[in-house]
């Protein structure tokens, strides 16, 4: 009996798979494209980190750049200082050259004159009419030596000035070609701003063609995210459908495993009932006769007990078995104690809660070391789900490599209940929850591994717990 009413209710539930069927197809459909879309948010954020690694070195390059460029045109300002002081150097020169010429042309002229006087005088009998002149020999002797004098002094005097004029042309010349160096020297300066000026114009739109591929980069992990959005709240649709589906397929199944049960049961026990007759030949009830102490007979004539066949007939017939809602029959000493159940689910979530305390101490130990795409190392570099994976592997834990695999794995939870420990998961991310809205994950390659005091920054697919 019991074998017949098992297999019905197993026929029942394989029908009810067969109508869950379909809406389970669509979510394998769904989580394919959710996993692709995942993959492509990763890859996008990747490419979106690629760029910003570019555009930072651009932009230190330009301000490399902006600094020569600065060094270039302080040098230019200094030379163009030193340029207009070689000018007025060259114009002293030329101020000192011209009183040396006028000076030694004075300085001819009387010498001319005094040549001349005396020529005039007594021409070739000058010094003759010097010595007839003199009163004596002293007076001579003193208008000789001081007419030596007068000629020494004129050719000193003419040397000198010729010597300075020398000295002032030649100075004059070094000026000249000082200022020619320092002159090209500033064109060079000049010329090398240029060159300088197209470099930072240049890298400054390589730049700005990165913040472009940024901006679209972002736009589009945007879409990507908000497509897993509304995948994965297909998914739940679906999935609630198709439980609702199963449980009311159940449900019925149940009720007809139920109902054709208590029918065979029923007709088993028609079957079984010993049928009892009066000495006339007439069928009668055994409880009444019983009660009546009344003879009864069986269909063979002869003499049975009326209490026993009663008894017999309420034995088949009172088979109350209880049925759970799985159709599996329910101990009548029903030993599951709901309060040892609680006490032990009690007992592993403060269980749980220590050890998440535990992974959050453990996590923000490498807070600052780099974030490299693909890695695994706590120390050496990982991306995010490779952070993750690797700090509660410490813990026992054996999460899945992608973060697209970990957003559906251990138990899903609400944001509101988040505890420390708890996975936080994005689209294309991944990270540990700390408390108080904060949380520590493997960011991106400019800023490493570190701390994110708001866990709401980006939209939250799913919180997931260990389990």
């Amino acid at each position: 009996m019991k074998k017949r009413i098992v297999c019905l209710t197993l026929a029942l539930m394989m029908t009810a798979g067969q109508v869950a069927t379909v809406s389970a197809s669509r979510e394998d459909e769904l989580r394919d494209e959710q996993a692709w879309t995942s993959q492509q948010l990763d890859a996008t954020y990747s490419q979106i980190d690629q760029y910003y690694a570019a555009k930072q070195q651009l932009e230190n390059e330009i301000a490399s750049l902006d600094a020569n460029l600065v060094n270039v045109m302080v040098s230019i300002q200094t030379l163009e200082g030193d340029i207009s002081n070689k000018e007025a150097d060259i114009q002293q020169t030329q101020a000192d050259l011209t009183k040396a010429q006028n000076a030694k042309d004075k300085q001819y002229q009387a010498m001319k004159q005094r040549i001349q006087y005396l020529y005039e005088k007594g021409g070739s009998e000058a010094w003759f009419q010097m010595m007839v002149n003199a009163d004596n020999l002293s007076d001579l002797l003193t208008k000789a030596e001081y007419t030596q004098k007068m000629y020494d002094y004129d050719r000193k005097s003419l040397e000198t000035y010729a010597n300075t004029i020398e000295q002032v042309t030649q100075l004059g010349e070094q000026y000249q070609s000082e200022k020619a160096e320092l002159e090209g020297m500033k064109q060079e300066y000049e010329t090398e701003s240029v060159n300088l000026q197209t470099a930072i114009d240049e890298k400054k739109a390589t730049s700005a063609d990165y913040d472009n591929e940024i901006a679209y980069a972002q736009q589009m992990a945007n879409e990507y995210a908000a497509l897993i959005q509304q995948q994965q709240a297909e998914i739940e649709q679906l999935e609630a459908e198709r439980i609702a589906a199963e449980e009311e397929a159940q449900r019925q199944a149940e009720a007809e495993a139920a109902a054709a049960a208590a029918a065979e049961e029923e007709a088993a026990a028609q079957e079984e009932q010993q049928t009892v007759y009066d000495e006339d030949g007439n069928e009668v009830d055994a409880g009444e006769a019983a009660e009546n102490g009344d003879t009864v007979y069986d269909e063979d004539g002869n003499e049975v007990d009326a209490s026993e066949a009663a008894a017999s007939s309420s034995s088949d017939t009172s088979s109350d078995v209880e049925y759970d809602e799985y159709g599996n029959v329910i101990d009548s000493d029903n030993t599951v104690d709901p309060d040892t159940v609680e006490t032990s689910s009690s007992s592993s979530s403060s269980s749980s809660s220590s050890g998440s305390s535990s992974i959050v101490d453990y996590a923000t130990q490498f807070v600052g070391n780099p974030y490299v795409w693909g890695g695994t190392s706590l120390t050496g570099g990982a991306d995010c789900s490779g952070f993750t994976q690797s700090v509660y592997a410490k813990f026992g834990y054996s999460l899945p490599r992608t973060s697209y695999e970990q957003q559906n794995w251990g138990t899903e939870v609400s944001y509101a209940d988040a505890q420390p420990g708890d996975l936080i998961c994005y689209g294309g991310h991944v990270a540990i929850y700390m408390g108080n809205g904060q949380i520590v994950h493997a960011s991106n390659s400019r800023d490493g591994i570190k701390i994110s005091n708001d866990a709401t920054y980006r939209t939250i697919l799913s919180v997931r717990r260990p389990s």
